[in-house]
């Protein structure tokens, strides 16, 4: 792992910081791709993480692609258009199948302009809160090209098809209450307390049963694009699990003592 992304864990809460500031925390290029994946593998096979933030250092979270590769690399691509598919395939395309298969649940906080790609980056996390200097575009139209890191399947699926379709075609910048307006963010805070508002969401979900939060997760995301019937039979599976956890029995225990619940994550 580089430093690329900065991994910080305290306690259950882990917060991945990409840390490319001067370049506004591109993401296309290999050493980040990896960095990104081989981050959210490790919190993912952590068993004391509960939750995780993800934001940007300095001024940006993440401008996407970089321009000046692209324009270095255009020429080539041009002659030889067969290796742009693989590119992507063992490039950026390999972020959001991580984050496909990330149980632990994770938030964006979006700490400046989400551009492009930086966009549906903020799109893989399940939740996003914005700063008040948080800026939003699918910007891929205004430099010719198409969303080729899995935004056409995200960017629907958190604003809807219309709102998504209206971003893609024009590849206008949303600013942050645009971005709550559209339920592309729940909820925009002061710069100065986006990370502080983050790990208390974090913390709210952190206090309950680790099995649990990460088997709903599962569920939720199967639910994007699984039959009822299916996903009554994953439920109904990851139930009995759920059953016979020691934090179920503590649940109900503690539920019916009047007391506070205690949870070991067993």
């Amino acid at each position: 792992m580089t430093d690329k992304v900065l991994y910080q864990q305290d306690g259950p809460i882990v917060t991945l910081t990409l840390n490319d500031p001067a370049m506004r925390n591109p993401i296309s290029e290999m050493e980040m791709v990896d960095a990104i994946v081989d981050s959210l593998d490790r919190l993912n096979q952590d068993g004391s993480v509960r939750v995780a933030i993800l934001t940007g250092a300095g001024s940006a979270f993440s401008s996407g692609g970089d321009l000046r590769k692209m324009q270095s690399g255009a020429q080539e691509r041009a002659e030889k258009p067969a290796l742009t598919p693989r590119y992507y395939k063992f490039g950026i395309q390999r972020i959001p199948l991580m984050f496909e298969k990330l149980d632990v649940p994770i938030i964006a906080a979006v700490n400046g302009p989400a551009i492009g790609a930086g966009l549906d980056l903020a799109c893989m996390c399940d939740m996003r809160i914005a700063a008040e200097s948080a800026r939003f575009a699918e910007s891929f139209v205004k430099v010719g090209i198409v969303p080729g890191d899995g935004g056409a399947w995200l960017l629907p699926r958190v604003v809807g098809y219309s709102k998504a379709c209206e971003m893609a075609f024009t590849g206008d910048m949303l600013n942050a209450q645009e971005a709550l307006a559209c339920g592309l963010v729940s909820r925009i805070v002061p710069d100065a307390d986006l990370l502080d508002a983050a790990k208390a969401l974090a913390q709210r979900i952190a206090v309950n049963p680790p099995y649990a939060v990460r088997m709903a997760k599962r569920l939720l995301i199967e639910g994007r694009h699984s039959r009822l019937d299916t996903l009554l039979e994953l439920s109904a599976g990851l139930q009995a699990l759920a059953h016979a956890t020691g934090d179920h029995r503590e649940a109900v225990d503690a539920f019916l003592e009047k007391r506070k619940p205690v949870f070991k994550g067993d």
